[in-house]
C-alpha cells in the first residue's frame, strides 16, 4: 500500500504480538478526547507501531469497527515520519461511529501532536 509520498502501512508498522500489547496496557501514557483514546508505550526501536483494541461492546457492528479503524491506520500511515518510536495503541468509544470522516482526522491529527510532545518526556 505505497502512495505517493513514499509513506505506507507495512507489517512492521503494527503490534501484532500479545506481549506487545500488555506492555503498552501496563505502562503507557495516555492521550485521549470524548471518543478516541491513544495509549503510548515503550520506545521502539525501529518505528512508531500502531495496534488497535477495538471493541464490540463499543461498537456493535463489525463493518463500524473496521471502518474506525480504517481511519486510524490512515491517519497513522500519514503523520508516522513525524511521531516518535513508540508503540500505540488506539481504543475508541461509542460516539466515534456519530462523528464524519473529517472530524476523526481532525481529532487524531491534534492527539498526534500531543503524543509527539508528550513523548519527548517518557
Amino acid at each position: 500500500m505505497k502512495s505517493k509520498t513514499g509513506e505506507s502501512f507495512s507489517r512492521s508498522c503494527r503490534i501484532s504480538r500479545a506481549a506487545d500489547f500488555t506492555q503498552v496496557f501496563q505502562d503507557n501514557i495516555r492521550v485521549s478526547d470524548d471518543c478516541i483514546t491513544l495509549l503510548v508505550g515503550k520506545k521502539n526501536a525501529e518505528q512508531p507501531r500502531l495496534g488497535f483494541a477495538v471493541s464490540k461492546k463499543q461498537l456493535k457492528l463489525a463493518v463500524h469497527r473496521n471502518q474506525i479503524k480504517r481511519l486510524i491506520r490512515e491517519s497513522f500511515r500519514r503523520h508516522q515520519h513525524e511521531l516518535p518510536k513508540h508503540d500505540v495503541v488506539a481504543m475508541v468509544r461509542s460516539k466515534v461511529k456519530h462523528l464524519s470522516h473529517q472530524q476523526i482526522f481532525e481529532r487524531l491529527d491534534i492527539l498526534w501532536q500531543i503524543v509527539t510532545k508528550k513523548c519527548e518526556k517518557f
